[in-house]
């Protein structure tokens, strides 16, 4: 399976429009959505083109390829807008011989063990770090990068990590699960 990794759109429809071509460009099997999708949030400048009602419409669009779980800028009235799960705190699924916990960032599961990966978006940067017990990935943001990194999205496939410029389509890093 093919599995695209995103975060952090804030309602940029530009951007939300660039991830929807990567993923039909890279003909991935899923969209793995990491939070904070429609709002900007109090600390963020507005980003490109910022326009939650044809953000939610591309990503209503797309909603047969989505699973979701719920950042911290991700509010109850966002369910009345988008027609795929957005509620869910943490996903855990298996992949490349590992479980794989997916959050938004901003809230950290209890319970991870050696071996495990932590996933995430929330901080807008670009990870891929060992740590004492798991490994922490952090697929960057889609329209809010930070520290100087590209507008992002991540791509899974079999034990294969690639993070993609939004912009370029170019593969700015590559890692191995």
């Amino acid at each position: 399976m093919k599995l695209m990794i995103a975060s952090d759109i804030h309602g940029s429809s530009y951007y939300c429009d660039l991830l929807r071509k990567r993923f039909f460009e890279e003909q991935a099997d899923k969209l793995l959505l990491l939070g904070d999708l429609l709002y900007h949030g109090a600390r963020n400048p507005l980003p490109r083109e910022y326009d939650t009602l044809k953000t939610a419409a591309i990503l209503n669009g797309m909603k047969e390829f989505i699973f979701c779980v719920k950042g911290n800028c991700d509010s109850q009235v966002d369910t009345l807008v988008l027609e795929f799960p957005v509620e869910a705190q943490f996903a855990a699924f298996f992949a490349a011989g590992r479980t794989i916990v997916a959050t938004h960032g901003h809230e950290t599961p209890a319970v991870l063990k050696r071996g495990d990966v932590l996933l995430n978006g929330h901080f807008h940067v670009p990870a891929y770090e060992e740590r004492e017990h798991y490994t922490y990935i952090n697929c960057g943001s889609v329209s809010i990068p930070k520290e100087n990194s590209p507008h992002s999205c991540m791509i899974l496939e079999e034990n294969a990590l690639r993070w993609i410029d939004l912009e370029t389509g170019a593969v700015f890093r590559r890692e191995n699960l």
